[in-house]
């Protein structure tokens, strides 16, 4: 690790990104398994279509523990859009799509990493709780039949989300990535793709570098 590296994720949070996008994606491997009859073929790798649904369901389990995490850990700083600066970002894609001279300054997490946490946030208990209704088919089957719905309606709202997670958190935005790996970023990263956040973090004492005593007493996450 270089000096002057600045952290911006901790341990904790890696983990819980980790496990819920692993698991994300176990779920819809399984799920489109299950879904779909071309790709029941799933199953038969994993031993049957009954293993396939068991590893669904305990899959499941995990992203909904994962997810409580995320949500109580992430809220604050990923679930409330900022008006009129994130309006202002997306007028301009945050300058992803075409060259933007000066895109308004975000905090730790864009408009565009906002809104897919805001969707993970809504549609994600909306899974882990159709799932579950689904699974033990406690509801009068008229109602379970609408349970089936929603999931897939969750499913459809991920899963588009989940690909342009992607794209921002790789090509898109290079150096997220190595955020989500190692917690650790250059300065000249972060001043370019989070400049309020670091001013923040610079005023209030609580920047964590590597190689320097830290100032403030940053407690929780930042």
């Amino acid at each position: 690790m270089k000096p002057g590296m600045i952290q911006v994720t901790d341990a904790f949070e890696r983990i819980v990104h980790w496990v819920m996008a692993i698991s994300c994606i176990i779920l819809f491997i399984t799920g489109l398994g299950m879904m779909f009859s071309s790709l029941n073929f799933i199953g038969t790798i994993l031993g049957g279509m009954k293993n396939l649904k068991y590893i669904h369901n305990l899959t499941g389990l995990v992203f909904g523990f994962s997810l409580i995490f995320a949500i109580s850990m992430w809220w604050k700083e990923a679930g409330v859009i900022e008006m009129p600066e994130d309006l202002e970002w997306i007028k301009c894609a945050g300058g992803y799509l075409w060259k933007v001279e000066h895109p308004p300054e975000v905090g730790k997490y864009n408009p565009g990493q906002k809104m897919f946490f805001i969707a993970l946030a809504i549609c994600g208990p909306l899974m882990v709780v159709t799932g579950l209704l689904m699974m033990f088919q406690v509801l009068p089957m008229a109602i379970t039949r609408w349970m089936y719905t929603l999931h897939a309606l969750g499913f459809v709202t991920l899963f588009a989300f989940f690909f342009v997670h992607v794209y921002l958190g790789t090509v898109g935005n290079p150096g997220s990535f190595q955020a989500m790996i190692t917690g650790w970023v250059t300065r000249g990263w972060a001043k370019k793709q989070h400049p309020k956040w670091l001013r923040e973090m610079e005023e209030h004492g609580t920047l964590v570098v590597y190689g320097e005593e830290k100032k403030g007493a940053a407690e929780g996450h930042h």
